[in-house]
């Protein structure tokens, strides 16, 4: 992925596979990097040109990909209240989601350590493929599967094609290339329904399967070839960090 500088050093560190950003801040704080030989501090800009050393390389985080079903009522990250967030729910502090869900919403998340996927991720440029089935509040229409393959405005922003096909009558299953907030609750309210369940069971090559709520698998082997492939994120980290 081509970074864009300057860059602050923890990210700078997270997108390389070093670290998440908070155990970047660590490695910074216990003078364990450098940039163009001088002892990096917390909150530093790495420019395109500037050497970055790490010592003790062997104490690199291991990465970690996790497939996750979330329940309706556990929120992403950020709880409030008395609500349950993620890391709360799988009782892990050592990944985090890409992406979200919101409350009532559930199904696929994916949650990771390594912060090379985040940007090919979730940048919305892209097009990688989330996979959702739907139940609506009545009798799907025909007018309302056109629409919702060719675009709805939402707001003022037509949303891209999609494809979509009808399950039951008041159910669909719909795959898109993007991700606004509450987006397909407001591409079919702006049609006239209203969304009863929303489960994703998809993100590019990664399926929910038969993980029950609350439970969790590691992403490994082919099935994560395939998903860095498609992110274009490389399997093994450089030997060296410049």
């Amino acid at each position: 992925m081509e970074l864009e500088y300057p860059i602050r050093i923890n990210r700078y560190l997270a997108l390389h596979g070093y670290a998440t950003r908070r155990k970047a801040d660590e490695l910074i704080e216990k003078g364990l990097v450098t940039i163009n030989k001088k002892q990096a501090k917390l909150g530093d800009m790495v420019e395109k040109n500037d050497t970055v050393v790490v010592e003790k390389r062997k104490s690199r985080t291991r990465f970690i990909y996790l497939a996750y079903n979330k329940p309706i009522n556990i929120v992403t990250t950020g709880p409030q209240g008395d609500e349950i967030d993620i890391a709360m729910d799988i009782k892990r502090t050592d990944v985090f989601p890409l992406g979200r869900l919101d409350k009532k919403s559930h199904g696929l998340i994916l949650l990771t350590n390594d912060g090379r996927v985040t940007g090919p991720l979730l940048n919305p440029e892209t097009d990688h493929e989330k996979e959702y089935l739907v139940t609506v509040d009545k009798k799907i229409s025909n007018h309302f599967l056109k629409w919702m393959a060719k675009g709805v405005n939402i707001e003022g922003y037509t949303t891209k094609p999609a494809r979509i096909e009808k399950t039951h009558e008041d159910r669909f299953r719909i795959t898109i290339t993007e991700g606004k907030t509450h987006h397909i609750r407001r591409m079919c309210a702006a049609l006239g329904y209203v969304v009863r369940d929303l489960k994703r069971v998809r993100i590019l090559n990664i399926l929910l399967g038969q993980l029950k709520p609350h439970e969790y698998r590691e992403i490994k082997g082919p099935e994560l070839l395939a998903f860095k492939k498609e992110l274009r994120v490389p399997d093994q980290i450089p030997s060296t960090l410049v």
